[in-house]
């Protein structure tokens, strides 16, 4: 087995790459996420048909949602909802290979653990920050699941009756601190629409830093009560905004000295799902 392809599913594009034991992407693909379910599905199937070659041996997917990984399934989604039967098995029998299922937070943190931000350290906490918010734990140099599924970080309750959240509950961290919730608040704001959370981190002016606080100050207050109650070593914001929530959560001191802990952006951006779940793949491989 000299390589895995791992596969990304989030909200706005669908990557997958065929990647090496070493962490390192050999070919690579990527795709706007279609609407549908059946056309999501079609094309995993389409990006692990253009990596295939004979020398993978495995397939990691990482999806968004609760995912129960000793099966495969996953058992309820967000933006992506592909709970259904399992998508493991499916896979598997398309591929002619194994394949393992989890979610896109803990793959990202795989990988992330393995060759990016977090390499030294063994407690770590992970948010990916993209459509959504997605998380994973590691303890011990290995991922925290609690009874199956923990690690659902986006959906802890920042604002209490706050915006309705795609999980069914009110005031999630993911309304107020994701890219969809940067979109609303730059869209209700004197801002154009070309505005992006770069442009407004360069931006000096009053305007700019007021709407950096509305969306980076729950993200603020979340990240201290992970601390609070997990003490991981370090804290790592990933996704496709998570350099730039890095960078604004940094302007944003915190309350208590007793809650604090080194907050990086991921190291390997918006590769760490696809590395993360090849190299969770090979990992079950062997």
């Amino acid at each position: 087995m000299t390589s895995a392809i791992g596969v990304d599913v989030g909200g706005t594009k669908i990557r997958a790459a065929r990647v090496d034991p070493a962490g390192t992407i050999l070919a690579h693909w990527v795709v706007a996420t279609p609407a549908t379910v059946p056309e999501v599905l079609a094309a995993i199937d389409a990006a692990i048909g253009e990596l295939d070659d004979a020398g993978v041996g495995a397939i990691g997917i990482g999806a968004p949602g609760r995912v129960d990984p000793r099966r495969g399934e996953v058992l309820s989604g967000g933006f992506v909802n592909l709970a259904g039967p399992p998508l493991a098995t499916r896979l598997k029998r398309l591929a002619g290979r194994p394949c393992i299922v989890d979610n896109d937070g803990t793959m990202a943190l795989v990988a992330e653990a393995r060759v990016g931000a977090g390499v030294g350290e063994v407690h770590l906490l992970m948010l990916t920050i993209g459509t959504g918010i997605g998380g994973a734990l590691m303890s011990e140099g290995r991922i925290s699941r609690g009874a199956g599924g923990a690690g659902q970080l986006g959906h802890i309750t920042i604002s209490y009756g706050g915006a309705p959240c795609a999980c069914g509950r009110l005031g999630c961290l993911e309304t107020t601190s994701s890219g969809t919730a940067l979109r609303r608040l730059i869209e209700a704001s004197r801002f154009g629409p070309e505005t992006t959370a770069a442009s407004l981190l360069a931006d000096e002016s009053g305007a700019a830093r007021a709407l950096l606080l509305r969306w980076a100050g729950p993200l603020r207050e979340a990240i201290d009560s992970y601390v609070a109650a997990l003490d991981p070593d370090r804290v790592i914001l990933g996704g496709g905004l998570g350099e730039a929530a890095a960078e604004a959560v940094a302007r944003i001191p915190g309350r208590s000295p007793w809650f604090q802990r080194p907050v990086v952006a991921a190291r390997l951006g918006d590769r760490a799902g696809v590395i993360g779940a090849a190299l969770a793949a090979l990992e079950h491989g062997r």
